[in-house]
C-alpha cells in the first residue's frame, strides 16, 4: 500500500477508537469498532515505517501492544486466582448454594479473607497501572519516530498526551485525556504529505547521443 492509504487507514483507525466509547453506551457491541480501529492504526504505522524506512514505528507500537495484553491478562489472573483461593479456603464447594454462602461468611475467617482480596485488588490495579504507563510509553516512542521522519508535529504531540494520560489514569482526567489524544492521532495522519514521483510519462525524454 501506499503513503496515502496507509495515512487514511490511520486516520479511520483513529477516529473509530475515538468514537467507539460514545457508541458502547448505545450498544454494546459497537466497542468492536475501537478494536478495528486499533487494527487499522497498527497496519498504518507498518505501512508508513516501511514508506519512512524506520522499523522503530511499527516496532514500538507493536511492543505497547504486547506489554498491554501481558500486563492486563496478569492483573486479572492475580485478582481471579485470589478470589479462586478465597472462595474454596473458606469452604465454598457449591456455588449455588446460598447456604454455603451464609455459612461462609460468617467464620471468624472471612475478615482475614477479604483483607486478602483486598490486597489482591490492590497488587492488579499496581500491575494494570505500570502497563498502562509502559504501553502509552512504546506508542510515544513510536510517534516520537513518525513525528520525525514525517515532518508531523502532530505526531509528538499526541504521543506525549497519550504518556501524561496514562499517568492521570488514576484519576478521571487521565482517560479523558487518552480519549482526546485519538483524535489528534487522527488529525496528524491526515496531515502527513503525500509526494508522487514523475510518471513514466511525465519523465523528460533521454538527452541525444552526442
Amino acid at each position: 500500500m501506499d503513503l496515502t492509504t496507509n495515512k487514511n487507514l490511520g486516520g479511520v483507525g483513529a477516529i473509530l477508537m475515538f468514537i467507539s466509547p460514545l457508541l458502547t453506551f448505545a450498544a454494546p457491541y459497537t466497542g468492536l469498532l475501537g478494536l478495528i480501529g486499533f487494527i487499522l492504526v497498527l497496519i498504518a504505522l507498518k505501512g508508513v515505517g516501511d514508506y519512512y524506512n524506520e522499523n522503530g514505528i511499527f516496532n514500538n507500537a507493536l511492543y505497547g501492544f504486547i506489554v498491554g495484553i501481558i500486563g492486563g491478562v496478569v492483573s486479572i489472573a492475580v485478582f481471579i486466582g485470589t478470589a479462586l483461593a478465597i472462595i474454596a479456603d473458606i469452604g465454598i464447594s457449591d456455588w449455588m448454594n446460598p447456604n454455603e454462602w451464609t455459612a461462609a461468611f460468617t467464620t471468624e475467617a472471612v475478615l482475614d479473607s477479604l483483607l486478602t482480596l483486598l490486597g489482591a485488588i490492590v497488587i492488579a490495579f499496581v500491575i494494570l497501572f505500570i502497563t498502562i504507563i509502559l504501553t502509552a510509553w512504546f506508542y510515544r516512542k513510536s510517534l516520537n519516530l513518525l513525528s520525525t521522519k514525517s515532518g508531523v508535529g502532530m505526531f509528538g504531540t499526541t504521543g506525549l498526551i497519550l504518556l501524561i494520560g496514562a499517568i492521570l489514569t488514576i484519576v478521571v482526567i487521565g482517560l479523558l485525556l487518552i480519549w482526546i489524544a485519538l483524535i489528534l492521532l487522527a488529525v496528524a495522519f491526515f496531515s502527513i504529505k503525500t509526494t508522487a514521483g514523475p510518471s513514466p510519462e511525465a519523465a523528460p525524454p533521454p538527452p541525444p547521443p552526442a
